[in-house]
């Protein structure tokens, strides 16, 4: 390798104007490029692991990126670590199936590369290490340069015997042209060629359009397990076959592919190789994830497998099946009887998952099996029946008898936990005035549990006067006054909620608004739900917005300023006051912390609670309408405000744009609802109420998330809403 020769014409470069990712000047990347070359494999190492981090960082590619392929490229070339150049080479160029076009970066990049296929090409026949050879047919495919790269793929095609290298040939031929699905694909699909080049046909099959055949079906089917196939460490998604399959059927939009995909998905789960069956449930995972209609096609076929196997021998198989029927909540219905019976098992883990699910599930059924089980060996179960994670809410579980008196003697238990007297006390707050009969171990559980129990012992109390409720008051302004300081306002709020006393409460909310960040926030919240006959606590909450260097403005502190804000407001401050501090939360925010997003939200509500006295917060309010997360709050912050918006339907646009693609989709229609209510010739404008039909009625989930709990919980929350937004609007008159 001459390395003079390969960077003679480095300095050409304008290193110095070229930023990389970090933002910084690309002045050093000449020297990491020559330290590559190093005889020194610790410099080695390090200038290629700083290659990723200058370079492409984390996928995304900067100006310098471009001006280093060439170079790269001949290193590669030279034989200098050419499998790991090739990768970062291919990786460079973005991914060319994406439907938005790539970036300026991205471009250049593949630009570059392309450029260099006459150093690429050849490194796809003349080595011998078959992984180079895979890597560099990968990484000319990602180029999109059919003309130069096609006619030379299609020679080695017709040389190359090592499958792998086989199956990424045909994967590149048909990702540069298409039309060689049916040349190339079709034909491999026979049980003649090696599983790695038949797993890929059938997937470029896919890429290409082509129809799912019964062939198609059987071919993957008889795969299964296909992931130890797949050696495709460049392209992430084809390393899981059975979700390729799923996410190309289900991107046809086509019913008969949608059905297809669910086909193929109940016959993998359904087979008897559980490995078949752990590739099957990712995908299935995954599913529930984008589409409505999944568990509804699919529960049956997880019901069978929990069924059918044998949790002895297969235990992560049947795991990974408890959790999904789990997040599915009542979707997943049809498998209560398996749950029943995996929930009355011997093995306490998987009879825990399952009893959790049957929880989530069937919470009316699952109230015997909790009151049977030792509840100290079922935590899971236990966290679902009390509504934890604390974003679910708790489950509709009955108070019976039974299990009334088993979570009474678990809070009796001398050992107990903090988690678990957050989790019990929950449980019996949910349940109100139908547990009253353990207000014997609540009371007697009040000091261990301090921050916990006084909610609790607030909502069993019965409604009306009685003895009881005299004594848990007495019980509770004692906690207030005299009790551990960190129950104090936990006590105090409990009391205020029984009987609208205040004295405790505003006793106790000085000391927590000199705190940070989420108590001053929940305080000050607590503050101005008593109104001006809380008055005494502003110095307290303009205290709580003085400057404290030692800690610093975070997310947390900003959203406590605004809440600060509209406290001091409801307690007979100035609005003047109160809209200063939420304008520096929003230019703080937009500043400093564009991505900041959680201030900007409780910026937006306050805002909106100091009604037309927040006027001048229309202009930054106005700002955050561009954002998808932020959009929802700014609508209903300038609505409450009294400002009209001069273009109604671009707003209802944005607001369905929010539906969409935002984390909580259902705040999107509390803003539609209202924008529709203050400008009701949207409702005959032609486009708002048919797009909000079509998101509401469509197969694919609105809930932007990865994890099947928030995607199927929030998307059946938004269409629930969606359906009586659109019914409420239908019988509305026409303005």
């Amino acid at each position: 390798m001459d390395i003079a020769q390969i960077f003679a014409d480095v300095g050409q470069a304008p290193w110095g104007e070229l930023r990389t990712c970090g933002g910084g000047s690309a002045e050093h990347v000449p020297g990491m490029l020559r330290a590559l070359a190093s005889a020194d494999e610790d410099e080695a190492d390090t200038a290629f692991l700083g290659l990723y981090e200058t370079l492409l960082d984390d996928g995304a590619v900067c100006e310098a990126t471009a001006a280093a392929i060439p170079f790269l490229a001949r290193l590669a070339a030279a034989g200098c670590e050419s499998r790991g150049l090739l990768e970062f080479l291919g990786a460079a160029t973005g991914d060319p199936r994406e439907e938005h076009a790539p970036s300026a970066e991205t471009a250049a990049c593949r630009r570059a590369l392309a450029a260099q296929l006459p150093l690429i090409l050849p490194l796809t026949g003349e080595t011998a290490d078959p992984r180079v050879r895979q890597t560099a047919a990968w990484a000319a495919a990602r180029t999109g340069a059919a003309a130069e790269a096609t006619p030379v793929l299609r020679r080695r095609w017709a040389e190359e015997q090592d499958p792998l290298v086989r199956a990424e040939l045909l994967a590149g031929l048909v990702r540069l042209d298409p039309r060689c699905a049916a040349e190339f694909a079709l034909p491999s699909l026979g049980s003649e060629h090696h599983g790695s080049v038949r797993i890929v046909a059938v997937l470029m099959c896919l890429d290409a359009g082509l129809p799912w055949t019964p062939s198609l079906h059987e071919t993957a089917l008889s795969l299964l397990p296909a992931e130890p196939l797949v050696l495709a460490p460049h392209d992430q998604e084809r390393t899981d076959p059975v979700r390729y399959v799923l996410d190309a059927l289900l991107a046809r939009g086509a019913d008969e592919d949608r059905d297809s995909a669910y086909t193929l998905l109940d016959a993998a789960l359904r087979s008897p190789d559980p490995r078949a069956q752990a590739e099957a449930l990712k995908a299935a995972d995954h599913a529930c994830t984008v589409s409505r209609a999944a568990p509804g096609r699919l529960v049956p076929a997880l019901a069978a497998l929990l069924r059918d196997a044998a949790p002895a021998d297969e235990p992560d198989v049947v795991r990974e099946a408890l959790d999904l029927l789990a997040r599915l909540g009542r979707q997943a219905a049809p498998a209560v009887p398996e749950l029943t019976a995996l929930a009355a098992a011997d093995d306490d883990d998987l009879a825990d998952r399952a009893l959790e699910a049957l929880v989530r599930v069937a919470p009316e059924a699952s109230a015997p099996l909790l009151a049977r089980s030792p509840l100290g060996l079922r935590p899971g179960a236990l966290a679902a029946a009390c509504g934890l994670p604390e974003d679910r809410p708790a489950p509709p579980i009955p108070c019976t008898p039974e299990l009334l008196d088993a979570v009474r003697a678990r809070l009796t238990v001398p050992d107990l936990e903090a988690f678990d007297g957050h989790m019990l006390s929950r449980r019996l707050t949910a349940w109100g005035p139908a547990a009253a009969a353990a207000l014997p171990e609540l009371t007697a559980a009040l000091p261990r549990f301090p921050n916990d129990v006084p909610g609790a012992l607030a909502a069993v109390c019965p409604t009306h006067g009685s003895t009881d409720r005299d004594r848990v008051a007495g019980l509770l302004r004692a906690a207030a006054t005299h009790g551990p300081q960190e129950g104090r306002l936990a006590a105090a709020a409990a009391l205020h909620e029984l009987t609208e006393e205040t004295g405790p409460l505003l006793d106790a909310l000085p000391d927590a608004l000199d705190g940070y960040g989420l108590q001053v926030a929940n305080a000050a919240a607590q503050a101005a739900g008593l109104g001006r006959g809380a008055a005494r606590l502003r110095p307290a909450l303009r205290s709580a917005l003085a400057p404290r260097d030692e800690i610093g403005r975070d997310e947390r502190q900003l959203a406590a300023e605004a809440e600060t804000a509209l406290a001091l407001y409801r307690l007979g401050g100035t609005a003047d006051e109160a809209v200063a501090v939420l304008s520096g939360v929003l230019d703080d925010v937009a500043r400093a912390r564009p991505g900041c997003r959680w201030p900007v939200l409780h910026a937006a509500e306050a805002a909106a609670g100091l009604g037309p006295e927040g006027r001048p917060l229309i202009p930054a309010l106005e700002r955050l309408l561009g954002d998808p997360e932020t959009a929802p709050a700014a609508v209903g912050a300038l609505l409450a405000l009294g400002h009209r918006f001069t273009d109604p339907d671009r707003v209802a646009d944005r607001l369905l744009d929010a539906a969409e693609c935002a984390p909580g989709p259902e705040s999107a229609l509390d803003a539609l609802r209202e924008l529709l209510a203050h400008h009701p010739e949207l409702r005959t404008s032609g486009g708002v109420l048919p797009r909000l039909t079509e998101l509401a009625e469509r197969d694919r989930r609105v809930a932007a998330s990865d994890l099947v709990w928030e995607a199927v919980v929030r998307d059946e929350l938004f269409r629930a809403c969606a359906r009586d937004l659109l019914a409420r609007e239908r019988r509305a008159p026409v303005a």
